[in-house]
């Protein structure tokens, strides 16, 4: 109980200093598993698209922002419950995930996912490996395919790898630099799906303050083409941006 008001206390005081004009501290929750969108570099530290990403949107809202890993499973549970801020961690906003947390507008846009094999004609109605609780593998249950689960991207490759699964289904600009760097032993399967609103950052539904911020700046970064260069900078020319 003690823990839990903790929390609540700590969320209202981040959203009540940035009403006041007062200068806070947000803390970004990001997996750090899912590049390029967010990984551990060889530093040890954070790095990858939404790293960068938010620390130009904290740089322009002139907000002091620190950076926390989550593991996926439980990266909303421990953002309603005030362990941090924000998510940045490739989150497509979906109708679901809206009835729980709020987003701000897409900071990249909709995009294919895919799936990936041994082969060309690796059966993806058969055996297919995806990340726990995300909108792939949604998809995955409802096409009827056997849906195996995975805690992190990671593991998802390796069954395909391995044998335990025929493919994997992901975001198709995750899998790019993966198929990329397997040097011919993982290939494209198929043609793309496309699924979710795009990529946005989740903040609590009652930080509506926090949200209008974050919006208009990443509306800022839209126009004045800053953005797109950074999706093409980390997923390179052919990924999908902003018109």
């Amino acid at each position: 109980m003690k823990l839990i008001l903790a929390s609540t206390i700590l969320a209202m005081t981040a959203t009540a200093a940035l009403a006041d004009g007062h200068a806070t501290t947000i803390r970004m929750g990001t997996e750090g598993a899912y590049p390029p969108y967010n990984f551990i570099n060889d530093a040890g530290n954070v790095d990858g698209f939404e790293i960068e990403l938010g620390n130009e949107l904290c740089a322009r809202a002139e907000l002091t922002c620190e950076w926390v890993t989550n593991e996926w499973d439980s990266i909303i549970p421990n953002l309603t419950s005030g362990n941090y801020d924000t998510i940045m961690a490739g989150m497509s906003i979906t109708d679901e995930r809206d009835e729980v947390i709020d987003f701000t507008q897409n900071y990249f846009p909709p995009a294919d996912s895919a799936y990936v094999g041994l082969s060309e004609d690796a059966d993806i109605m058969g055996v297919i490996a995806a990340q726990t609780n995300t909108i792939q593998a949604g998809y995955v249950a409802e096409q009827g395919a056997t849906l195996l689960e995975y805690a992190t991207y990671d593991e998802t490759i390796a069954a395909v790898r391995n044998g335990e699964a025929d493919a994997v289904f992901a975001d198709r600009d995750a899998l790019v630099p993966t198929v990329e760097e397997s040097a011919g032993e993982l290939v494209f399967v198929g043609e793309g799906v496309p699924l979710g609103g795009g990529v946005g950052m989740g903040l609590r539904e009652s930080d509506t303050e926090l949200k209008e911020t974050f919006d208009a700046i990443i509306s800022e970064m839209k126009e004045d083409g800053t953005l797109n260069a950074l999706i093409v900078k980390w997923f390179g020319e052919g990924a999908a941006t902003y018109e």
